[in-house]
Formats: structure tokens, sequence, C-alpha cells
């Protein structure tokens, strides 16, 4: 049988792609089947499809590091046919075939069972960066902070990270501090529950290696000077959780905030995360999340509209989370 997909191909150095039909013999060595429902555009999906980073290791290749559908075959235990799944990262869109298709084939150990309560368009507006958020909550906790140690900033708080993390923590009652270049979004930030906006560019810059308290603890994806400045400015004994790097992959910071004010730094993994990790993640994001919420991050596009969704995520025009709906081709 064949089906579409979004195909990444590279030519000397450049690297494009295109919507394309392929065979299910074209589909890579697992033990779970799946077809596939929805995907979803994440930042490293965008440095994927537009080359901006060596995201993928091998070509052709399907990008989309995350999908969510039904397992149609399976010869591992414990996934059967019939179950509602979703797989986030491992090796999709690096050297396995990955989301943006109608029709995947993947290693039952990296398979996750979908929480009754979300459907696979759900799990999908969740996504990678989602379970990332969920991850980073879990990180602080892991470090003790409660509500009552005071303020979580959240920096690029309009992302598919930044968004979902501000909804779960301030329905588990923290006061959050949303960092932004967009100051536009204030009412969508709110409305996830952010209390306080603030510029990023108040951290975006140099600054003092060791500055005034302002936050018990930070959820940050964009790295480089704003997380020095967000380290600088952590409380003593917070906790600041590192996902990623929208502004750089550099750190120009001191030790100062960790010899002198006994901070920590919490790097988080979602590529090669444990099963067990994933799965209390996912049965988080269960209870923790509100879907009205989740709604609110939300827009569903084509598997053709994927690169142009990319371009857009570098200049700053995309918000919260982007569905793809594999099965909406043009």
């Amino acid at each position: 049988m064949t089906f579409k997909a979004l195909l990444a191909t590279k030519t000397n150095k450049t690297i494009s792609a295109e919507v394309v039909e392929m065979d299910e013999q074209d589909l890579m060595p697992g033990d779970v089947s799946i077809a596939v429902d929805y995907s979803t555009v994440n930042y490293k999906d965008a440095l994927a499809v537009t080359g901006r980073s060596e995201v993928i290791r091998q070509f052709p290749l399907i990008a989309g590091i995350d999908l969510a559908g039904t397992v149609e075959a399976s010869a591992f235990p414990g996934v059967a046919v019939g179950d509602r799944v979703v797989v986030n990262s491992w090796g999709l869109s690096q050297t396995h075939h990955g989301g943006f298709a109608q029709k995947a084939r993947v290693k039952g150990e990296w398979v996750i069972k979908i929480p009754a309560v979300f459907s696979t368009k759900d799990a999908m507006a969740i996504g990678t960066a989602g379970y990332t958020a969920m991850l980073s909550v879990l990180a602080l906790e892991h470090g003790g902070l409660t509500p009552q140690h005071g303020d979580i900033l959240v920096t690029g708080a309009n992302g598919g990270v930044g968004s979902i993390a501000i909804a779960i923590l301030s329905d588990l009652g923290y006061r959050v501090v949303a960092s932004t270049g967009r100051l536009e979004e204030q009412e969508y930030l709110r409305s996830l529950g952010a209390t306080e906006v603030i510029d990023r560019r108040t951290l975006s810059e140099s600054g003092a290696p060791l500055a005034s308290e302002r936050w018990a603890g930070a959820v940050d994806s964009v790295g480089s000077r704003t997380l020095a400045n967000v380290l600088a400015q952590t409380r003593y004994r917070g906790v600041v959780t590192a996902c990623g790097l929208a502004q750089g992959m550099d750190l120009p910071a001191s030790v100062l905030p960790f010899i002198l004010r006994n901070v920590t730094l919490a790097g988080i993994d979602s590529v090669n995360a444990p099963q067990e990790a994933r799965i209390e993640a996912w049965s988080r994001l269960a209870s923790d999340l509100d879907l009205s919420k989740l709604a609110r991050t939300t827009e569903v596009v084509g598997l053709a509209d994927v690169p142009v969704v990319a371009a857009r995520m570098f200049e700053g025009k995309v918000r919260g989370r982007t569905v793809v709906d594999v099965n909406a081709c043009r």
C-alpha cells in the first residue's frame, strides 16, 4: 500500500522537503506498525526540514520527531493492534523515518500508550515540546521547589515548551513570570496562567555574573546569555531547567550562582529519556494539563504546510503548538 509523507532530501548541501507518495515497503525495520493520525512541528523539526542544523543524519528521510496514531500490527509485548500510541523523539527524523507521514514502523520500546483523557490530536498538541515541559516541571519538583518558594520564570514563553510549561505550572499553584519578545501576546500568555509578562530583552543582553534574586526557579528553552542572566537572578537554592538553545548553545556564565547561592542547573533531554521517565511525564500531563488551555495553544495544518510553518517559526511568528494532520494532504 502507498501513503503520503513529507520526505527530506539533500542535493549537494541543500536540504528540501516535499510531500511524496511512498510504499509501505519503504518503511524501516520495527516491530510496531502505526496508522498515523497527527504529528506536530517542534523547533527541532524546523531545524531539520530547513537544514539549519544537522538534525537529519541520513537522506532521504521522512521528517518529524513526533507521531500519534493507532497500532495496525505489533510483535512487541504489551503493544496490541488497536492501541492508541505516541512516539516522541528517539531516532525519529534523525536516523529513522519520522512522523510526517500517514504510516510509521518503529521499535516497540519507543512506543507509549496515550492516556485515556487525550485524543491522538491532543497527544500531538502536547508533542515533544509539551512532554519536555513536563520533564522540566518534574525536575523543578525533584529539586525541592513548591509554589511557596516563589516565582517561576518561563523563557521563550510563546513557544511550545513555554506555553505548556506556563499552563502546567500555573495550575499547580505557581506564580509564573513569562519572558517573551512578543509583548503583543500578553493576553495569550495570561490566558495560559502567566501572572507577569516581561520583555525578553531584559535577559538577552550581557549581564552581571550575579544579580538581585528574582525567582525561585525557571524553565529555559533559550540558552546563551538569557540562561546566564536567569541563573544570575535565581534565588538561593533555586532550580533552573535547560532544554533549548533558541538564542545559542553557548553559556557565558560564571560559577557564582552555583557556589554562592547553591543554584541547581538541571539539563532536560527528551530524545533519549528512559521509558519510565516518559511514562511518568505522560501520566502527569494527563492529570495536570488543562485541555482547554491546551486548545488555546494549538493550530492545525496539513503536511504540505510544514516547511512554511518552519520558516515562520524562525521569524518568531508561531505561537504555541502546531499540529500536523497527516491525512489532510493537498
